[in-house]
C-alpha cells in the first residue's frame, strides 16, 4: 500500500521534517556521486551489528566477487575486512539513519516521512520532534541490533525512525483516514483507509516477515526488527510525552478538513 495522502492538514511549517528529508537527501546525493566507492561509506558509517557488539574487532564482509582462474573467471564468494569505521561504532546507530541503498529505498522512505511527519510534529514541536525521530530510530537499530547481533551486514536507512514517526501519528491521530494507492496485479486501485487500518496492516506484514526472517537478514536484504522496534518505541514514546503533558491536545490540534479542498471531494467515494 502507498500512501498518497491523508485528511490531517499541517498547522505550521514542518521545518524539521523538511530538514531530516533535506539531510537525507544530501547523504545519499554524497553516496551517488562517489560512484564505486558507495559501498565504502556504507560500511564506515552504516551500523554493523558485529561491530557494535564487539568494538575494535575486525568485521568480515563476504561477497561474491569475479575472480580470475586458469580456466576462466569464476564467481566465488570473497571474504575481506570491511571497511574501519570513521565514527565509534554505538554512534553509527544514528548515521546509519541517513544513508540509503538506492532509489527506491530513499524515494519510498521520503515519501512516508513527508505524508506522516508533519502531522506528528505538529503535535510534539519542532526541537521535540527532532529528538523524537533521532531516539526512536536508535530504538530501531537497537532491535535489529539484538535480534541479529553477530550480523556482519551494514545496516543502513530511516524507515525505522519513520516506523517510529507512523507509530506515533497511530496514537495521536486515530480517527484519521489514509487514501492509498493498492497495486493489484497490473491495476492500481485507489482507496480510502482509516489511518489504523492502513498502519495496522503495514504493522502486521512487518511482524509476519520478522517472525519468519530471524537470523536471516543477509538473505531478506531487510531489517524487519527495526521496523516493529520502530513502531512499537513510536508508540510508547508518544504515550509516555502524552501522560507528561508535552503532546499538545487534541484541541489544539487542527480537525480534519471538510472544505472543498478535501481529499474526499478530489476523489470521491463510490
Amino acid at each position: 500500500m502507498i500512501p498518497i495522502h491523508d485528511n490531517i492538514p499541517s498547522r505550521s511549517v514542518p521545518l524539521v521534517n523538511y530538514l531530516l528529508i533535506g539531510a537525507c537527501t544530501l547523504a545519499f546525493l554524497i553516496q551517488l556521486s562517489q560512484g564505486n566507492r558507495a559501498g565504502e561509506i556504507v560500511e564506515r558509517y552504516g551500523m554493523i551489528p558485529a561491530r557494535v557488539v564487539h568494538p575494535g574487532s575486525t568485521v568480515y564482509i563476504v561477497e561474491r566477487q569475479q575472480v580470475p582462474t586458469p580456466v576462466g573467471v569464476q564467481v566465488r564468494d570473497v571474504r575481506r575486512p570491511a571497511a574501519p569505521s570513521a565514527v565509534p561504532p554505538w554512534l553509527t546507530l544514528i548515521t546509519c539513519m541517513f544513508l540509503h541503498g538506492g532509489w527506491l529505498h530513499f524515494l519510498g522512505n521520503m515519501w512516508f516521512l513527508f505524508i506522516f511527519g508533519d502531522k506528528v510534529e505538529d503535535r510534539l514541536g519542532h526541537l521535540d520532534y527532532l529528538l523524537f525521530y533521532l531516539l526512536t530510530g536508535v530504538a530501531a537499530g537497537a532491535a535489529h541490533l539484538v535480534t541479529d547481533s553477530s550480523s556482519p551486514i551494514p545496516t543502513i536507512g530511516a524507515s525505522g525512525a519513520i516506523a517510529g514517526v507512523m507509530g506515533a501519528y497511530l496514537c495521536l491521530y486515530p480517527h484519521a483516514k489514509v487514501m492509498a494507492v493498492i497495486p493489484i496485479f497490473i491495476i492500481l486501485h485507489m482507496v480510502v483507509l482509516p489511518a489504523p487500518l492502513f498502519l495496522g496492516v503495514w504493522f502486521a506484514l512487518q511482524l509476519f516477515q520478522g517472525v519468519v526472517s530471524i537470523g536471516g537478514t543477509q538473505v531478506s536484504g531487510v531489517a524487519w526488527w527495526a521496523h516493529i522496534g520502530g513502531f512499537v518505541a513510536g508508540m510508547a514514546a508518544v504515550l509516555v510525552l502524552g501522560m507528561c503533558h508535552l503532546v499538545r491536545s487534541k484541541v489544539e490540534a487542527v480537525r480534519p478538513r471538510t472544505d472543498h479542498n478535501s481529499i474526499y471531494r478530489i476523489f470521491p467515494r463510490r
